[in-house]
């Protein structure tokens, strides 16, 4: 199917899913991952009407992003994917929101960068909720101090959690466990689900939904 196809699909279900938990659709907006994905495929997103992205590297989303900031006003960018210290200066300028905030070095980094060029973007902690060695994000047990941390000593706007569950775990019981730590912080904003499980997602709570191969269909690498 086309990318427009794939966007009425994907809209569709995410509608449905809101529904069936009692959700109003419009609490739920759609990330749709560009990452790799060839400008062609972006173009058709764009003339769909699609305005909200993911992109997973400062770089390459300077490439594809730039220039288009000029053309479309409302689009929002949100950087997904782990961020080095030595690239938070152009995540900043870039990006709307940082959904990958994992450690004291970043939080600080971040911080000082944002004051820099006044650009006070929302932050999402990424959780580890499977506490997978191999995997980015912050413990569970850790959360709460590293929560308090960026906002009493870093000042900055965390407006919620994210999480990329284990491949090998049901999804549904990462994103309830996400949704259990978002409340005790006082937080609403999860970030969850991505093409094979955003809509168990949804009826977990999230409000964004982090799509790319059922937008685009399969990356190029």
């Amino acid at each position: 199917m086309s990318v427009l196809e794939n966007l009425k699909d994907v809209r569709q279900k995410i509608e449905n899913a809101a529904k069936a938990s009692g959700r109003s659709p419009s609490a739920v907006a759609l990330i749709a991952v560009s990452k790799m994905q060839p400008e062609a495929k972006i173009e058709e997103a764009l003339a769909a009407g699609q305005r909200v992205f993911g992109e997973n590297r400062v770089q390459e989303a300077q490439t594809r992003w730039a220039q288009r900031r000029a053309e479309f006003s409302d689009l929002r960018l949100h950087l997904i994917g782990p961020l080095q210290t030595n690239k938070v200066k152009e995540a900043v300028a870039l990006f709307d929101v940082i959904e990958t905030l994992d450690r004291e070095k970043l939080a600080r980094a971040l911080s000082l960068e944002m004051k820099k060029q006044g650009r006070f973007l929302p932050c999402f902690i990424q959780v580890n909720t499977g506490d997978e060695p191999q995997k980015a994000g912050i413990s569970p047990v850790d959360l709460k101090a590293f929560y308090g941390f960026c906002v009493e000593e870093c000042g900055l706007d965390v407006r919620g959690l994210m999480c990329i569950p284990p491949v090998e775990d049901p999804p549904a019981l990462h994103f309830c466990l996400l949704r259990q730590y978002a409340a005790a912080l006082g937080l609403t904003d999860l970030s969850m689900g991505m093409s094979a499980d955003f809509e168990k997602a949804i009826g977990a709570g999230a409000n964004f939904v982090r799509v790319g191969s059922g937008v685009f269909g399969d990356r190029l690498v």
